[in-house]
Order: C-alpha cells, then structure tokens, then sequence
C-alpha cells in the first residue's frame, strides 16, 4: 500500500508564520515492494512523480512497517502500538475477513482521533481492513468520511477465481473478471457498488483525495489515502492498462505513480505545498507467491508474511517544500513514529494512559537531526520473531519465504545478521558474535514481558453463519 503524508518545516516557527497548522496526508499502498520504483532501483517501472518527491524530500532506506501483512500493519501505523498491544494481530486468522466478527477497539486512539483535537478535518480513502462493520469503520475511529473498499481486493471471491488467479500469475499482462471478487465500496456506511469496478479504483481514489483537498483548503486536514493496489487481483484504468513497459504491474505502479502526481498537482494549486508534508510508502513487502504480479524486493530477503527484510522494510518518501530538509536518511524510522510525529507537529498531545511504541521524527524531517529509532521489533501472526538493534538483526523464529502461511519455525539457534554490510540477510554470524546474542535475548524477554496482559486476538472471530466464498487457505491476505 501508498503512504503519503504532508506537514510543514520547523512546525513552531513556521506556524507562527502562517497562523496555521500544518496538513498530513498519508498515501499508503498495499503490498509495494522495496525494489518497485526508479527511486529505489527498479529500471522498467516509470514513477517521474515519486522521483521528484525523493529529490526534492528525503527518501528513508531503513522504514519498516509495523507487520508484514495487511490489517496488523494499518492498525500499527495509525494507533502508534505494536498490533500485539491492540489484539490486531494472530498466530490463526492473519487478518481481517468478510465474515470477521471484529475490528479495531473502539478503545485504540488514532491518528485522526487526535488531530481531531487539534480541529482537523479527517477522510479515509481507500482500503480500510480494520472492521468492515459499521461500528468498526473510519467514522468510529475519528474520521469524518469514509470511501474505499473496506479489506483486501482479492475477498470474498467467486470460489476457483483465486486459483486460477494464482495458476494464471506466471502471465504478467493476465487480467482476472471483475465479478470473479465481490469486494464493495463503501461511503461512509453504506454499500454503494457491489462487486467493485477495479479497473478504475486507484483513478476514483485519487479523485476523493483531491476533492477532498479542494474542499477542506482552509481547515487543517488529515487525508489517508490507502491504496488497494497493486494487492492482487491487478487493474489499470483504460489511461495505463498496457502502456508500461513491465506487464501489468508495473501499469499498476505507474498509475499509482500518476494518483500521487494529482495529489502533489492539488496541493500546489490550493497554495498549500509550503504547509504540508507528504509521505509515500507501502502497508509490506510484496507478495511474492504471485509470480509477475507479486512485484519486487529488490536487494531484500523474502517479502510479505515473512519477518525477512523484504517483508517489514519499505519504500518511504517524505516530501514537503520548505519545509522537509531534502536528502537520503539512512537511519531506522517506522510507521509506528507517525502518530508521534504528527502530533507533535500540530501541537497534539499523545494518549498518556497506555504504552506507545513511536517516536517524534519531526527533527529529522525538518532538521536532518539523527533518528531517535534505533531499536525494532518484527512481530508477526502475534509472535516475535525477531529484534534490530542499530546494525545487528537476530531471528529467533521465521516463516518460510514466499510461501508464508506456512507454520513459524522456532529456530534452533539465533540468527545474526549485519544489516549494514549484509543487506540480504545472507550471512549469519551468530557464532562470531555471542555477546551480541546474548545482550539482544536479553532485550527480547524484557519486550514480551513488556507486552503481557496486552488485548485478546480480534481477528479470530467470525459472523454466525456467513457463508465466505473465497479459498482462504491461500487467500489469507
């Protein structure tokens, strides 16, 4: 998924220049790889606009999202928490379904909930996979509108639709029916399109975005563009479809491409460039296990599902004229810093009755200071399954690449990696490096002891009764 988000340089100076608080906007895409665009090395894919963000922003090469699958990751990016301390995460059911019972607690406080304090306006577009109930939607989680599909593309699909996706992904220019996903849209509440017209959702999207922009010019405004694609099934509008030089996915990429161009186009023509900050990255890694369509990690290992690399770090620009100092930031930073960095930006406060797991990066952006992140946690399917600490990387558990439904693996000994000379996690040097081990288990037992006691699964729950059409083995995410 795309991410973007807008603010503003030195907030408090420039604040008291335009008596005004600053606009966030996060574009956020489903399953983009590491390696899916020029800017951080694909040669086949064209994305001149997300080029001119990193050149005139600051393109972050150590981002990670909170999982490394769908609903996890959303609910880390917009509560600040790891989703093991919000009940969003399971070792039996990795996301949100059509038949899921649950979402997000009403309890969890979100980015829009607390610049709703601050008297921003808020809107969700695009994919939600929080709740697709009425009380799970954004309106009940500080959004003041809603329109998007509300979980992942490829659900509740026609039974044989998803094989035959799978089957047929060898095929980079294959094109699946419409009617074979039956995945609505959403406004607000209510149902309005049943089975959803794809082939023009990144177009429809982006102009809700826009519209919502032109609208909300002289309020302070939050925008959370999610982006359904490129998460299989793979549309293009009839503008894009063909016109790459990769297959159907790289037309995918480079309409997302065009949708982050129209958001920029708006924001310069309401005057609001100097009063924003963007910022672009993906919900994971890419899935893999879908061939052509799955897209590229690039240098990483493995992608979605799996706690590799290729699965938790992701392409991440920040972009703001004026106001985000511009170049390449090779420090730790995460989704899970959002929240904190928002609020503080607008002068929001921060939940105080719970644990956050961000930090304010606000200094970074604005200033190039050092992060202040230099410790990560990869959780996946409500398990640890491994800790960064500056440059070193050790795994305790994992899930076999690509194939990642498969069950988590308790490694026999820990894997050391030095993620700064050993990108690919190609090299374990536990055995050279003991004390290091041991200092980083220590440092894994004070982090479970830290999340004990944290919300029961959500995820696990279903609908009496509801007759789910779609292969859920493979079609898990």
């Amino acid at each position: 998924m795309l991410f973007v988000l807008i603010s503003c340089r030195n907030t408090q100076q420039f604040n008291e220049e335009k008596n005004q608080k600053p606009n966030f906007v996060i574009i956020f895409c489903d399953d983009l790889g590491y390696g899916d665009i020029a800017s951080f090395g694909n040669p086949i894919i064209r994305t001149p606009n997300l080029d001119i963000m990193a050149n005139e922003g600051q393109k972050w090469t150590q981002f990670y999202v909170a999982d490394p699958v769908c609903t996890p990751s959303r609910a880390g990016l917009l509560t600040g928490r790891y989703p093991i301390r919000s009940g969003m995460t399971s070792s039996v059911r990795p996301v949100f379904f059509p038949d899921s019972a649950n979402g997000l607690k009403s309890e969890e406080i979100t980015i829009a909930e607390v610049l709703k304090e601050q008297g921003y306006k808020s809107a969700a577009v695009g994919k939600w996979h929080l709740g697709h109930l009425p009380q799970f939607l954004p309106q009940s989680q500080g959004f003041d509108s809603y329109y998007g599909i509300p979980y992942s593309n490829d659900m509740d699909a026609e039974r044989g639709t998803f094989m035959e996706y799978y089957n047929n992904s060898i095929n980079s220019d294959y094109i699946a029916k419409i009617e074979g996903f039956n995945v609505p849209i959403i406004e607000n509440t209510k149902d309005i399109e049943r089975p959803a017209d794809q082939t023009t959702i990144t177009k429809r999207y982006t102009e809700r975005a826009v519209s919502f922009i032109n609208e909300n010019k002289s309020n302070p405004f939050f925008l959370y563009l999610a982006h359904s694609l490129p998460h299989i099934p793979l549309f293009a509008s009839e503008n894009f479809l063909g016109k790459s030089k990769g297959g159907l996915y790289a037309d995918v990429i480079e309409e997302i491409d065009w949708s982050v161009g129209q958001v920029i186009k708006s924001l310069k023509d309401n005057n609001l460039e100097r009063n924003t900050i963007v910022m672009f990255t993906s919900d994971n890694g890419p899935w893999l296990l879908f061939k052509t369509h799955g897209g590229s990690s690039g240098p990483l290992r493995a992608g979605k599902g799996t706690t590799f690399e290729g699965g938790q770090r992701v392409p991440t620009i920040f972009w703001g004229p004026g106001n985000v100092k511009p170049g390449i930031i090779s420090e730790m930073g995460s989704t899970l810093d959002i929240i904190n960095t928002f609020a503080e930006m607008s002068g929001a406060e921060l939940p105080t009755d719970r644990k956050m797991d961000g930090y304010d990066l606000s200094k970074v952006l604005t200033e190039k200071e050092v992060s202040p992140r230099n410790e990560f946690h990869y959780w996946a399917f409500a398990e640890l399954h491994a800790i960064r600490k500056d440059k070193w990387k050790l795994h305790i558990k994992q899930r076999k690449p690509v194939m990642y439904s498969s069950p988590t693996i308790i490694l026999d000994k820990p894997e050391l990696y030095d993620l700064n000379s050993d990108i690919s996690e190609k090299y374990d040097v536990s055995d050279k490096k003991p004390k290091i081990v041991s200092t980083m288990l220590k440092s894994i037992d004070l982090h479970l002891k830290d999340v004990e006691g944290s919300t029961p699964d959500q995820l696990v729950d279903r609908i009496d009764g509801y007759n789910m059409r779609t292969e859920e083995l493979k079609n898990d995410n």
